[in-house]
């Protein structure tokens, strides 16, 4: 049973080897009794001891022994790393926290401490009083983790470098975070590069796969993010569509999930309340479904677009617990420019049937919200960043960004206002090269099916307009077309469940699919692709590109319009 009474140390001389004096000191106290000093030393470090009677004439030794032992408790007690580098290279000391570091961590820390001893050498020639040599500070990478080192010289009597102390930490998070304010800002960089004329020089499917380049390039150099998918809200059904997925197996996208609270998984959940969700470990969260295989965490953020959800980004990871609340409120802010991207997009589809100078003014307002959303939560984390110049000027330029994309939303919005999104010269058209053939168009959208069916009328076709899939499939069943264009996204049927009656029913009927961005939450295009569709375009497409795929469909020579010299049937 252990004793109640104050342990005490005797370094023994003397007066406390004779029998009275020991014995007075053990009726008041538990007694350590040591003839030797290094003896004495070592019971100091494995035991606690309230008082000590040293019966010595030189107390010094143990004294210094004491300031060193509560000076190396104080090291091996603080969170960083400390080191004491001999001129020859020789780890003279190291606290706990430097003997945790990986033994390769720290070779790399003793290798810049020996650059930083030749550094500080050179230095302090330029200095009459060696002591006002500043210390260096160093960064030093293992795999994927940063830490910084800060490097002061110790001094000999001569005024020369005799060690280096060299403290280290882990400043992983802080660059990090560092990345992901770059992430934010390389992205507002970009969108603000959206220019309509740029827009314009690319091919449909260009334009789709710059967006899905940048935003897959920055989710993973820049905020980390290796699994993750873009989930938008089908405003007919509610359904949460994949539009983009990187790292996540098909079955996980193959999940129908949809924006209500319950029963629809994480993602449901987050775009039916606005609420970000920070699920730190999947086997104890009952909300969460099928995603990446040994998913451990995850995080989803939502797609706000002012006060309105256009979807979710959904982040997974292999770790528990890999996201915290810096990783919630960057992928937030993140999250709000991929929504103004994607809406920017999705504005040029609409142009490709809106005429009226009205448009300029209609989208720069609708998109001044979301971007004062952007600029109040930078204004927000600028504060709480009072004193990190760093930081606080790579979320300033987050604002100078800011009114870039103001001006770049302006510059798209006020250009050329063309039915398909090109320079339409429908006074060039033949009206003899569509003559006797019958032609399907099927698109919700009432401007587009009557603008096509126009140009198609225009040169000699017979058109039947469908503004769905139910009744495109009613028709496909009464009677054969010479070519069926349809969109992809329309109510009661999908473009390739429309693509598939025309295989049952007149399998040598060429079908054109097309497409607002590459909004295929079905894999449309994929799988008619792999069955024989013959061609697929991107909303919004010039005319020119529309008769060049329908001749190449129909078999007919290209037509001049096209752009290109009149070529006959089969010719390259």
């Amino acid at each position: 049973m252990e004793s109640s009474k104050p342990r005490v140390l005797v370094l023994a001389g003397p007066v406390t080897r004779s029998t009275t004096a020991m014995h007075e000191l053990s009726r008041q106290f538990e007694v350590d009794v040591f003839e030797d000093v290094d003896k004495a030393v070592e019971a100091l470090r494995t035991h606690t001891y309230h008082a000590i009677f040293a019966d010595v004439g030189d107390f010094l030794p143990l004294e210094r022994e004491l300031v060193s032992e509560r000076s190396t408790m104080v090291l091996n007690t603080i969170g960083e790393g400390v080191c004491v580098i001999d001129a020859d290279g020789r780890c003279a000391f190291s606290n706990a926290k430097m003997r945790s570091f990986q033994p390769e961590v720290f070779e790399k820390i003793r290798q810049i401490t020996l650059q930083a001893r030749a550094v500080l050498e050179t230095q302090k020639g330029g200095h009459s009083d060696p002591s006002q040599v500043r210390s260096k500070k160093f960064t030093v990478q293992h795999a994927d983790r940063y830490f910084e080192l800060l490097c002061s010289p110790v001094f000999d009597q001569q005024g020369n470098v005799r060690q280096v102390v060299t403290i280290a930490w882990d400043a992983t998070s802080g660059r990090r975070l560092q990345q992901k304010i770059d992430a934010i800002d390389a992205s507002g960089r970009e969108l603000a590069r959206i220019e309509s004329d740029a827009i314009s020089k690319l091919q449909p499917s260009q334009r789709l796969e710059l967006l899905r380049d940048k935003i897959i390039r920055y989710s993973k150099d820049l905020m980390h993010f290796d699994h993750f998918a873009i989930r938008l809200i089908d405003k007919r059904t509610n359904k949460l569509e994949v539009v983009i997925a990187e790292g996540l197996p098909p079955e996980a996208l193959d999940v129908d999930l949809y924006a209500q609270p319950e029963g629809n998984g994480i993602s449901g959940y987050v775009a039916s309340t606005r609420r970000s969700y920070i699920c730190h470990d999947t086997e104890k969260d009952s909300r969460y479904v099928q995603g990446l295989q040994h998913c451990k965490s995850s995080l989803t953020v939502p797609l706000l677009l002012y006060d309105k959800v256009l979807g979710v980004y959904n982040v997974e990871s292999q770790t528990v617990g890999a996201f915290n609340e810096d990783d919630r409120q960057f992928a937030e802010i993140f999250g709000r420019y991929v929504a103004v991207a994607l809406h920017m997009l999705d504005l040029l589809v609409v142009e490709r049937f809106t005429t009226s100078g009205q448009m300029a003014d209609n989208v720069f307002q609708e998109m001044s919200q979301p971007l004062a959303d952007i600029e109040t939560e930078t204004q927000t984390l600028i504060e709480e960043y009072i004193g990190d110049d760093t930081m606080r000027g790579r979320l300033n330029r987050i604002l100078e960004q800011v009114q870039m994309i103001r001006q770049s939303v302006k510059n798209v919005a006020t250009g050329p206002k063309h039915v398909l999104g090109g320079d339409e010269k429908t006074q060039d058209l033949d009206p003899e090269a569509l003559a006797g053939k019958s032609i399907l168009v099927a698109d919700d959208e009432i401007n587009i099916r009557r603008t096509i069916g126009g140009v198609f009328r225009q040169m000699g076709a017979t058109v039947t307009l469908c503004k769905d899939g139910y009744e495109a499939i009613n028709m496909i069943e009464q009677r054969p077309f010479d070519l069926v264009l349809s969109d992809i996204r329309m109510p009661y049927r999908t473009g390739y469940e429309i693509f598939a009656a025309v295989q049952r029913n007149h399998p040598q009927v060429p079908v054109i699919l097309m497409t607002g961005f590459g909004y295929d939450p079905h894999h449309s295009i994929v799988r008619a692709s792999q069955e024989g569709m013959s061609s697929v375009l991107f909303k919004p497409f010039r005319i020119e590109q529309l008769l060049e795929d329908v001749f190449k469909a129909l078999g007919l020579p290209i037509p001049a319009i096209c752009g290109k010299p009149a070529t006959q049937p089969g010719e390259a």
